[in-house]
């Protein structure tokens, strides 16, 4: 499968770069500098410079023709630029989806997180506001669309090792207090999504699969 990740080079896309490659896959890993060229491609994967934020949807879908899947991994970091966050994890999010539909591209894979959901508790006077904002709104379009997604919602990232396991939350389960998720487990996930389309046993085609670092095997 070729493979188009966005974020290529932020600590979950470098990972699954590796994971996705050594699966057998193909990965343009997409990416906002030039400098960071040569180390994507270290890793194994075609880089393409792109900055999805910015550019436009003829562009991005330019990017994307040929493939025959996207991930998105990229962000904006969370921080209190709320604008930023908007054109990055909303609005450059949807214009990668809406690409991929004009390009045929079916599958899209979206790293979200855990509290991704509408009633999130995220006070508006709180910085992380228009993260969680986004990613929900985001997320509400690729259900919309006719691709064959799935919303992954990992906890509290870490750059533990895997343990190539998981806990993955039913619907309603509220967040666990510890949901501490490593960035490799993120990214062993990815690769599962894209190949057995089932992360630890649930099916995760059009499902928004929110999970921790665990004890069921991924596989």
């Amino acid at each position: 499968m070729k493979i188009a990740l966005v974020g290529a080079h932020g600590k979950v896309g470098q990972i699954a770069i590796g994971d996705l490659t050594a699966a057998g896959h193909e990965v343009t890993g997409i990416i906002r500098s030039p400098e960071q060229s040569d180390q994507i491609a270290g890793l194994g994967a075609q880089p393409l410079v792109l900055d999805v934020a910015t550019a436009s949807a003829d562009d991005v879908a330019a990017g994307l023709r040929g493939h025959d899947a996207v991930v998105w991994s990229a962000g904006a970091g969370g921080g209190g630029d709320a604008e930023r966050t908007y054109s990055v994890d909303r609005d450059a999010a949807i214009r990668t989806m809406d690409a991929a539909a004009s390009e045929g591209v079916r599958r899209y894979v979206m790293v979200s997180f855990i509290g991704a959901v509408h009633d999130h508790g995220v006070p508006r006077d709180d910085p992380f506001f228009a993260y969680a904002d986004a990613k929900v709104a985001a997320d509400d379009h690729l259900r919309g669309t006719d691709l064959d997604w799935a919303i992954l919602g990992p906890g509290t990232l870490t750059d533990d090792a895997t343990r190539g396991a998981v806990r993955v939350l039913a619907d309603g389960d509220p967040v666990p207090e510890d949901s501490s998720t490593a960035r490799a487990t993120v990214a062993a996930v990815i690769t599962a999504v894209l190949g057995s389309g089932t992360v630890a046993g649930v099916d995760a085609r059009c499902a928004f699969v929110r999970f921790t670092d665990g004890d069921v095997p991924i596989a």
